[in-house]
């Protein structure tokens, strides 16, 4: 369908209100690196997202360019627990569940994908933060057994209690826990942006569908060699 040139220009105008309101502040900004874990990227991880590993230099960049215009990184994790049996295991993510002795794992069987405690995941099933984006200590790391890294999480306390209302989101994966905080965090009046490049799924679909909806109510979109641009601007 065809838009008539009211439209598009009605649509031009909210875009640049949104781009205006959402540009880096480097007193208000925060960035947030979602579940870059070995779990999800190391190569025969159970849940691998090979995309996910292109991504890295993309946030390495960001993150050390935010560091050193004093911006604050966060992380987040993705953990699974036995004593914590939610739907995020069973039935919608088997990976998760503790592996069987001696029995297959891989997609769609008990991996030990993220898994913490006890036993925890190891190697390509770790739920450690790969080292090329390790934390520097300080950093905050939320640990969350669900999608939304807002919910029940000291994250949004975090953000607010430093004064952050701009957050730059970037991880795996875009249309699971990506799509979900983006949402949660736009809900709680959160100035949203999405790095376009810093965001990674198994399907360029997806990912086109998620840019679609977020660029419509929730998110400004950029690369990171813009919003480092915009950060370096005022330093």
């Amino acid at each position: 369908m065809r838009l008539s040139s009211k439209t598009t220009e009605t649509t031009g105008a909210k875009q640049r209100r949104v781009n205006a309101l959402h540009r880096c502040d480097l007193a208000h900004t925060a960035l947030l690196v979602v579940d870059m874990q070995h779990g999800f990227l190391d190569p025969g991880a159970s849940l691998e997202v090979p995309r996910g590993r292109a991504i890295v230099p993309v946030i390495r960049r960001l993150v050390e360019g935010c560091r050193a215009a004093r911006v604050p990184v966060m992380f987040t994790q993705f953990v699974y627990a036995p004593v914590v049996p939610c739907l995020r295991g069973d039935p919608f993510g088997p990976e998760h569940l503790p592996a069987h002795p001696g029995q297959p794992t891989g997609l769609g069987r008990p991996s030990s994908n993220c898994l913490v405690g006890p036993q925890p995941g190891q190697g390509a099933e770790s739920a450690q933060i790969v080292s090329e984006l390790a934390p520097q200590p300080g950093e905050l790391v939320v640990a969350s057994h669900v999608y939304d890294k807002f919910l029940d999480t000291p994250l949004d306390l975090a953000l607010r209690s430093r004064g952050l209302t701009h957050l730059l989101v970037t991880g795996v994966t875009t249309d699971i826990c990506v799509n979900c905080t983006v949402l949660a965090a736009a809900n709680r009046d959160y100035r949203v942006t999405v790095v376009t490049d810093g965001v990674a799924t198994v399907d360029d679909a997806i990912q086109e569908a998620c840019f679609a909806i977020w660029r419509r109510k929730f998110a400004r979109l950029r690369t990171a060699s813009q919003l480092l641009a915009e950060l370096q601007g005022q330093r």
